[in-house]
């Protein structure tokens, strides 16, 4: 197996338009060599715990204008994928540290994509305030953890310096922007890459030649 890193935030909508056109080309190549792991970026690392006024911040972040404008061209794209965005509905720009802290929890029961891509739908298809303990529980529920165990993690501070240290390493990796997928920890795709960009990455992947200790194992197996 190859590892896909996914840098990324749950707030970004070009990644979950990028999980989309990723689910895509696994999909269609359920045999794909990937082993995912999903790693912290924090949009707004300064975001106050309580989060912000979705519309406020973001205007005064992009301009009022260019916000809506932003908001209708992702609206088309993720159409094109089955994504849809309810941006009418959204109402808080949380602070996105407690939602890293579950997906890093849930690596134990290897359901990192599960929770992803739920904070993803409850974000953007149901306008919730992902940062709210009652919405964090339920989505660790879902994926197989404990309930309790993780109101009490979260009530903590447990691995909040974790979460902050590997969002610091991704910028000085030179990540300035999500989606960043981090290939076989050697290469690097940046942004919402198209499916077909996927499938040719899979097939690359599958026709690279065995090298090093796996083709010396593969000679003495023949030998035997």
């Amino acid at each position: 197996m190859i590892t896909l890193d996914i840098i990324s935030d749950p707030i970004c909508p070009w990644c979950y338009l990028g999980k989309a056109k990723l689910d895509r080309a696994l999909d269609a190549a359920p045999d794909h060599p990937f082993d995912i792991r999903w790693r912290p970026f924090r949009l707004n690392p300064d975001m106050p715990r309580e989060g912000a006024d979705r519309r406020a911040f973001m205007a005064a972040k992009f301009g009022a204008a260019e916000f809506e404008a932003m908001n209708a061209r992702l609206s088309e794209a993720g159409a094109e994928v089955g994504v849809q965005f309810e941006f009418d509905r959204i109402t808080r720009t949380p602070d996105t540290t407690d939602c890293h802290r579950l997906i890093r929890w849930a690596s134990v029961t290897g359901n990192q994509t599960m929770v992803a891509d739920e904070l993803f739908r409850r974000y953007f298809r149901e306008g919730q305030d992902i940062s709210e303990l009652p919405v964090l529980v339920e989505v660790a529920e879902q994926a197989g953890l404990d309930g309790e165990a993780i109101l009490r993690l979260l009530t903590g501070d447990a691995e909040r310096e974790e979460i902050e240290k590997e969002d610091a390493m991704a910028r000085e990796m030179g990540v300035t922007g999500v989606p960043t997928f981090l290939i076989g920890g050697k290469y690097v795709l940046q942004g919402a890459q198209e499916s077909e960009t996927w499938a040719q990455v899979i097939e690359q992947l599958r026709s690279m030649p065995i090298s090093g200790e796996d083709a010396d194992e593969e000679e003495d197996t023949e030998a035997r």
